[in-house]
């Protein structure tokens, strides 16, 4: 995790250096002006000690963090230009080289109601990125007909893994195996959260015959791809809205098949959701992975377009 490390101002290093030895594996790394630098693991909240020994639980006698380290990481962050992110704060994140994406917070400007740029960044939060290969290995034989593979939805509440998922999938068809040839997947990242893109490289593997669409709005991006890059898979993350849905359905109706994440608790509460109700009623889709977490491990369960439990 060097490439989070050198971000931080020198004396600080070490103490972010401690946080990921100390096997928690932390998740986001919190950065709030005047307040205490918090690391949120698995097992909970830890702070910075102000020692500079490690992490603790307690946060008295926490690491307080100051305007002048926000000012200092701000600016190594954006190699000293912060012009250079200003494209991508307007959506209130950037990608740092590894992958890690970190968000943003603080005073906007606005014009008509759009942000054009942040004047005052006083929260920061980085997201550290692990790519957990193999994770969709157990998944992908459910998901595959013949060689072919079905329209997938996978949904989940937010949280449980529904893009890690989806990334394992992405490249496990992108490579192909002894059962199958490897497909042209076209990746459409809206969120830059499944190729994580820095500089447009993507810092994850998806796979040698996948191309990636970063900071792209899926609608623009579905079409786009279909128009130039003849995918045989379309993935997308975070379906949604009523636009998204139509791109769907126009990708569907091109021959193209759509890997796709979706906010879901149950099958009831995915029926409830409009399109997806008119998707159900039309066979649109195949396969229905929901994830879960049991006893601190991820579970899927897999139904079939008629909604009948294959696992």
């Amino acid at each position: 995790m060097e490439e989070i490390i050198n971000v931080f101002p020198g004396a600080l290093r070490p103490l972010c250096r401690m946080g990921f030895a100390q096997g928690i594996e932390p998740e986001e790394i919190r950065l709030r002006t005047g307040r205490p630098v918090m690391v949120l693991g698995k097992e909970g909240e830890y702070f910075w000690n102000q020692s500079g020994t490690g992490l603790q639980r307690d946060r008295q006698g926490s690491y307080v963090w100051l305007e002048t380290d926000m000012k200092e990481t701000l600016s190594r962050m954006s190699r000293y230009s912060m012009y250079a992110l200003e494209e991508e704060l307007r959506s209130g994140f950037f990608t740092l080289q590894g992958g890690h994406r970190v968000g943003v917070a603080g005073r906007t400007v606005c014009e008509q109601g759009k942000i054009l740029s942040f004047r005052n960044i006083s929260c920061l939060n980085i997201r550290v990125a692990r790519q957990k290969k193999g994770c969709a290995l157990d998944l992908l034989p459910w998901l595959m007909v013949e060689g072919d593979v079905y329209n997938t939805l996978i949904l989940s509440p937010p949280g449980v893994g529904k893009t890690t998922m989806l990334r394992d999938c992405i490249r496990l068809l992108s490579e192909g195996n002894g059962h199958f040839p490897g497909k042209k997947v076209g990746v459409v990242d809206e969120r830059s959260e499944i190729a994580a893109c820095f500089l447009g490289i993507p810092q994850n593997d998806l796979g040698a015959r996948t191309d990636v669409l970063d900071a792209c709005p899926k609608v623009e991006g579905m079409r786009l791809m279909l128009r130039s890059m003849s995918p045989q898979v379309l993935a997308v993350d975070e379906l949604g809205s009523r636009e998204d849905c139509l791109a769907v359905e126009e990708a569907l109706h091109c021959g193209c098949r759509i890997l796709g994440t979706m906010h879901a608790k149950n099958i009831e509460d995915l029926q409830d959701k409009m399109y997806l109700s008119k998707w159900l009623e039309k066979g649109f889709f195949g396969r229905f992975v929901f994830l879960a977490h049991e006893g601190g491990m991820r579970r899927f369960s897999v139904y079939d377009g008629r909604m009948k439990r294959l696992c």
